[in-house]
């Protein structure tokens, strides 16, 4: 076994020829070699373990050769291979051969059986999505991991509770673990490695002995005809100096479904029985003065309880889109646990399919559970602390989901299994939702959870972008540029001039909320759609970090994206604007209003006051400037947050406009997270909304 820590050494040139011949047999496989990372191999490789151990590994090792990828594995990189044994190899060519459910391609496409009756097509696949661009040990993958292949599909990953061993997508078995090479790791597996080719709706028709009901509501509603989407291109493609710019979108859909056994407990056998519940969560939900579905009742919108189940505002209907996201998200990257401190709860909030409602995910001891009710929750009748115990009592636990392994990928989404029925019904709003909802700036950009780029790994950027180095200015090569026309929900109104790059941050010790950011460069001038809440009077907040880099800008809200609905709000914000570190609370920072908390006799209490009438607060108690260093948010004074709203919102469209007013182009906009916080919650007239 050979262990390194640095890879920088020089391939030999008899190497370089073998691996430059090796590009004339890939099909449609395109390297973006980094040659920083060449080097002379003095151990095994990839390749050299396999076929040095041709009686476990030669049939897999003839997939690879079929595409080109045993040169390339032989020379260069850094890779982790999940490598099938001859016997799982077979055992999976057989099952293709011979599989009596797919009919419309006929041994879906083999030739023969065998390893000759693979196309070249085939082995593509395999080979790819057994292989990572990145170095991933085991050892950190039994809490559950999602893992993007060199096919662009992802791999979920989960732990045996009998055996403890580490599974790939609930089938296969590592067996021999981390196997540390010249260019990677290796780890052994007992089966290939299954990757459903089915659209959503039709993978869980394949699991009919499990969700036959909720397929069939699928159909009938229409809905199985249209969850189709998987990718699109149609977006500007600009230049990109050294940054990984996508050249396709990835589209898909998460489903969260109930099982036939769950449905069963509550007396729902045929999908009769769930239109009548449908009919009695949904019936009243828009009625004047009495519904609670703050969007249809405003709009007027007559609820259908008939037979017209393809209508949106059926309740069969309603009752299904409440349970899918337009966009894709595995079980383990649902809510996200980076810099936040260990006394809180984590919580995420996404938009479903249901016209402009929430849905709320809780982690709690590791489980997950939807639109979970507590009482009081974002006020406190302490300082600095969340409350006295009992003040949030648990009015509603959530609807729980079974786990990681209650989950069926498909090849555009994902399917999580519930454990009691999901509906939006009327303690969604004025209970689970009724608190501070804080928005991660990518939670409700769903194409940044279909690309797997939320809060994705250096690392993985750097694979995806040839190990290249970044330019503009101090921005890497580990950061993505986001082209114009990328997300549907973010529109950028003057072309190239606004550049903007998503930087995950995740092995930075950067002040964000989740360790990510989008980066904006240039004469900006963009908006987004902002997450839809219930009707209120709220405060809208945005959380940045300030410093002498970022620029000055405007905001400004519409009812759309058009500029002809876009009012401005309050005074442009200055985010050079850095509070000055030796402010006190007898002398605060003249502009924020800001001191160092800790040093105030009340916990920064009034100075909060102080603060928010000058239009700003601190940043929050949640989390801290990197992983476990101890160091809140609230205590740096880079970290801000700006109040630019306090009005009325109705559930429904909104869109935030972001305008530098400064001259020149080399002027950064930073946007970390936005906050909806409501009347209730801010002006409280019991409690104080608590500093996390």
């Amino acid at each position: 076994m050979v262990t390194y820590n640095i890879r920088k050494y020089i391939v030999k040139g008899l190497v370089c020829c073998s691996v430059a011949a090796a590009f004339t047999t890939v099909v449609s496989c395109k390297e973006d070699i980094d040659e920083s990372n060449l080097y002379t191999f003095t151990g095994e490789t990839i390749e050299d373990y396999l076929a040095n151990r041709p009686e476990r590994f030669s049939d897999f090792n003839y997939i690879l050769a079929r595409i080109g990828y045993d040169k390339i594995l032989s020379a260069y990189g850094t890779y982790t291979c999940f490598a099938p044994t001859n016997e799982a190899v077979q055992q999976y060519l057989d099952s293709l051969y011979d599989d009596p459910v797919n009919l419309e391609i006929p041994h879906n496409g083999m030739t023969q059986r065998g390893l000759e009756g693979l196309t070249d097509s085939l082995c593509e696949d395999i080979a790819l999505f057994h292989l990572l661009g990145t170095e991933e040990l085991g050892v950190n993958m039994g809490n559950g991991m999602t893992i993007k292949t060199k096919l662009g599909r992802d791999i979920n990953t989960s732990i045996d509770s009998i055996t403890g061993a580490v599974i790939i997508n609930r089938a296969s078995s590592i067996t021999s673990m981390d196997n540390e090479l010249e260019n990677g790791v290796l780890h052994e597996i007992d089966c290939v490695i299954r990757r459903s080719n089915m659209l959503i709706a039709g993978e869980m028709d394949s699991h009919a002995d499990e969700y036959s009901l909720f397929s069939q509501a699928l159909k009938v509603t229409g809905l199985a005809d249209s969850l189709t989407n998987i990718s699109r291109t149609d977006f500007d493609h600009v230049d990109k100096p050294n940054f990984y710019l996508p050249e396709k979108c990835e589209l898909g859909y998460t489903i969260f479904a109930e099982t036939d056994d769950v449905l069963a407990e509550r007396g729902i056998h045929n999908i009769d029985d769930l239109k009548a519940y449908a009919d009695e969560i949904y019936a009243k939900c828009a009625e004047p003065g009495n519904g609670w579905y703050d969007y249809a009742r405003n709009h007027g919108i007559q609820i259908s309880t008939g037979t017209d189940y393809k209508n949106p505002w059926n309740t069969l209907s309603m009752f299904v889109r409440y349970h899918i996201l337009d966009y894709k998200i595995p079980y383990d990257k649902l809510v996200h646990n980076h810099n936040q401190i260990s006394k809180v709860t984590l919580v995420e909030y996404y938009e479903t399919m249901l016209p402009y409602t929430l849905l709320k995910i809780t982690r709690n001891n590791n489980r997950l559970y939807l639109n979970r009710q507590i009482a009081n929750n974002s006020l406190t009748d302490l300082i600095a602390e969340l409350g006295t115990a009992g003040m949030h009592t648990v009015l509603f636990n959530g609807i729980e989901m079974v786990g990681d392994k209650g989950q069926y990928a498909s090849v555009n989404g994902y399917i999580h299994s519930l454990k009691d029925i999901l509906v939006y019904d009327q303690g969604v709003p004025e209970k689970a939702l009724n608190e501070r909802m804080r928005f991660d700036d990518t939670a409700f950009l769903g194409e940044m959870m279909s690309n797997s780029f939320r809060r994705i790994s250096d690392s993985e950027v750097r694979a995806l972008n040839g190990g290249k180095e970044g330019a503009d200015g101090n921005l890497s090569g580990n950061y993505i540029r986001i082209p114009p026309g990328f997300l549907k929900d973010l529109v950028i109104y003057n072309g190239d001039d606004t550049r903007l790059y998503y930087l995950p941050g995740q092995s930075s010790g950067w002040s964000n909320y989740q360790g990510d950011e989008f980066n904006c460069k240039g004469r900006f001038d963009f908006a987004f759609r902002l997450p839809p809440v219930p009707d209120d009077t709220y405060e809208l907040r945005i959380g940045y970090t300030a410093n002498g880099n970022r620029g000055m800008l405007q905001f400004y809200l519409g009812s759309s994206s058009e500029l002809s609905d876009m009012k401005a709000l309050d005074i442009p914000l200055d985010m050079r604007v850095v509070p000055d570190g030796s402010a006190t609370a007898d002398a605060p920072d003249v502009n924020t209003g800001w001191c160092n908390w800790n040093s105030c006799d009340d916990k920064g209490v009034e100075t909060d006051a102080n603060m928010r009438n000058l239009g700003y607060m601190r940043g929050p108690l949640y989390y801290t400037v990197g992983i476990n260093t101890g160091n809140y948010a609230r205590s740096n004074r880079e970290d801000l947050r700006r109040i630019i709203a306090k009005q009325p919102f109705e559930q429904g469209e909104y869109w935030l406009r972001f305008k530098t007013v400064l001259e020149g182009d080399a002027w950064q906009f930073h946007l970390d997270y936005i906050e909806f916080c409501p009347e209730n919650v801010y002006n409280n007239s019991q409690y104080a909304e608590d500093m996390y």
